[in-house]
């Protein structure tokens, strides 16, 4: 039964990181339906399109947010070119079914992607422009999703929006960036600083989320911070925000990759003048966000 104070939304993914803060920060403003394999009475299978079709079809939501996917990156690298694997299963078929479902119900869709479609050879911010050249499995999954969705969908029913190395206010239930740095400032490990990335800010993300729902708006957008940091970089602006107690070391990704077996991007931070353009509130900067951390007691 559906409350008639909310708005109905249809979600995948909203115990993970991501999903959570915009579940923990929107819970009073949307009645969300989150389709998940381990529901307890309602159990529903994204790789499964008869399961999400049946979810989906009569449900009275406008709009789906699906953020669920498989992100361990290095598990998807073990299960490389491998169609029969969760990786690519749960990115690209799970995908595919949740906007099949979604065009036959007339309902718009939100598709969570990231910055790893790109290669990270670039110097500068990636645009929306840029191609999508994925090194990696997990990137190529998520590549293949996005190019499902714009496929399958009508070109005024989808959103994309790409994030990237996102942390949020509120002690996590899995460690996201920040919290990981702290725990490597905390081991005195060294922090690369030739790798570059573009942080997302979730709490400002769910603000993004809740824009496009409202605003049905499409197209593809980066949504990260728009600004670029080095694990390095990182790491002491939380020492220096947060007054931590510890010594940031440097490192370099050369030497960490000689003990990688997977491709490694480089470079994955997004430009997002095309989203500044439309949001009707300003984002913090990460400087402002880092302020806003609740370590774990």
């Amino acid at each position: 039964m559906m409350s008639s104070s909310k708005i109905p939304l249809i979600t995948t993914g909203l115990s993970g990181l991501v999903g959570s803060t915009f579940r923990d920060a929107y819970s009073d403003a949307y009645e969300m339906t989150n389709l998940d394999i381990t529901h307890p009475t309602q159990p529903v299978d994204i790789t499964s399109y008869d399961q999400v079709s049946q979810a989906i079809g009569n449900h009275p939501a406008q709009t789906i947010i699906h953020l669920a996917a498989f992100t361990n990156v290095t598990a998807a690298f073990d299960q490389t070119n491998d169609e029969d694997g969760i990786a690519y299963k749960v990115n690209v078929l799970g995908t595919e079914n949740v906007a099949r479902a979604a065009k036959e119900s007339g309902k718009h869709l939100i598709h969570i992607s990231t910055a790893f479609v790109f290669d990270g050879t670039k110097d500068t911010l990636y645009t929306e422009n840029d191609p999508t050249n994925p090194i990696e499995w997990y990137g190529k999954t998520k590549a293949l999703a996005e190019e499902v969705v714009a496929q399958i969908m009508p070109d005024n029913d989808w959103s994309i929006l790409r994030i990237d190395f996102p942390f949020r206010s509120q002690p996590s239930p899995r460690p996201d960036i920040a919290r990981k740095n702290i725990q490597a400032l905390k081991n005195g490990y060294p922090l690369f600083t030739d790798h570059f990335f573009g942080p997302t800010y979730l709490d400002d993300f769910s603000r993004v989320l809740d824009f496009f729902v409202t605003s049905k708006t499409a197209g593809l957008y980066n949504c990260s911070s728009g600004e670029k940091w080095s694990d390095y970089e990182l790491g002491q602006a939380l020492i220096n925000t947060l007054d931590l107690p510890y010594t940031a070391k440097t490192g370099k990704l050369d030497d960490y990759l000689k003990t990688l077996s997977r491709p490694y991007q480089r470079n994955t931070a997004m430009d997002t003048t095309k989203l500044t353009k439309i949001l009707p509130f300003t984002q913090k900067s990460i400087e402002e966000s880092l302020s806003t951390i609740i370590l774990e007691e």
